[in-house]
């Protein structure tokens, strides 16, 4: 196996969803708390994207184990089981591999803070691995989108949370605040697998899943993504005008949802079909990238000039 095919398993591109999730909340944190604790942030970030590469690399595994990534109806040429030839089993040893290297930082984190994290992030992987295994998958469901935004942008935003500050005498360990600022990644995150779905309709249901986008319609799903993006970029505005936020999350806000509006008029004249599915998975990543610069932008300019924002 090349490293271009590991990578491609993996779906290295992709991780700019848990990186936004891990960041986001690494900066809120010191907003909120101001708490930076380096040690906590490497341990953490490097079992997050060891977690988040796993989770993919046991996707992929289960999409062509069950017939979802086929050659009749799958033409992205990064789907490497399918079109170069590599063994399934290749991509199941290293997702459990994977999984296994972030027990690491896992175990290490768990006895600096506390119990809880080890039992988040054994959760964490169950539900990685459930989203396409196991005889129930998530994904196959009407709820996958949901439990992909729940999962990489509430629940990573509060452990990481938790690791960074929670956990210490004085700071409540899940302020509400904190599951509130989640929120924006939690829409968008959604509206990425919604694109996703939206456009795999036809393969999702010739191997029987009933995503929602299947159970709704390909209208429904296309509507779904403008509404899952106008909550994302509404409520980092609401956010900060409540100050759960800086107040520089308002203009931050509004400035990427402005910018993200064209990307999301070229989608919906292209249409959400497997054709077009390149074009529309490059499409809200740029949105998606977008949201991740604006609260960047906002937080640093909330720690920056406090009292100002």
């Amino acid at each position: 196996m090349t490293l271009v095919q590991f990578f491609n398993i993996v779906e290295i591109r992709t991780k700019i969803v848990s990186v936004s999730t891990f960041t986001i909340a690494v900066l809120y944190t010191f907003y909120a708390t101001g708490h930076f604790l380096l040690i906590h942030c490497l341990l953490m970030g490097s079992a997050t994207l060891l977690v988040d590469m796993g989770t993919t690399a046991f996707n992929i595994f289960y999409d062509y184990w069950r017939g979802v990534d086929h050659s009749d109806h799958q033409r992205e040429k990064e789907k490497v089981l399918v079109h170069e030839g590599v063994a399934p089993g290749a991509a199941f040893l290293i997702a459990a591999g994977l999984f296994a290297a972030a027990g690491i930082p896992g175990l290490i984190l768990a006895f600096l803070t506390g119990w809880q994290v080890l039992a988040a992030g054994g959760l964490s992987m169950a539900v990685g691995f459930f989203y396409t295994g196991g005889p129930r998958p998530i994904s196959r469901s009407p709820l996958g989108e949901l439990f992909a935004g729940g999962f990489l942008g509430t629940v990573l935003f509060l452990i990481t949370w938790f690791v960074m500050a929670g956990y210490m005498e004085g700071i409540p360990d899940l302020p509400l605040q904190a599951a509130a600022a989640s929120m924006p990644s939690f829409f968008l995150i959604a509206s990425i697998l919604t694109v996703n779905n939206t456009c795999d309709i036809e393969g999702d249901a010739a191997a029987g899943r009933r995503t929602f986008s299947i159970v709704a319609g390909r209208r429904a799903g296309e509507a779904a993504v403008y509404i899952l993006g106008l909550l994302g970029f509404g409520s980092g505005a609401v956010l900060g005008m409540t100050g759960v936020l800086p107040g520089a999350a308002v203009p931050a806000a509004a400035a990427a949802g402005l910018l993200s509006l064209p990307v999301y008029i070229s989608m919906h004249r292209r249409g959400f079909t497997h054709a077009t599915k390149g074009p529309s998975m490059g499409g809200i990543s740029k949105v998606f990238i977008l949201y991740t610069l604006s609260m960047w932008g906002a937080l640093a300019a909330g720690i920056l000039l406090p009292g100002t924002f």
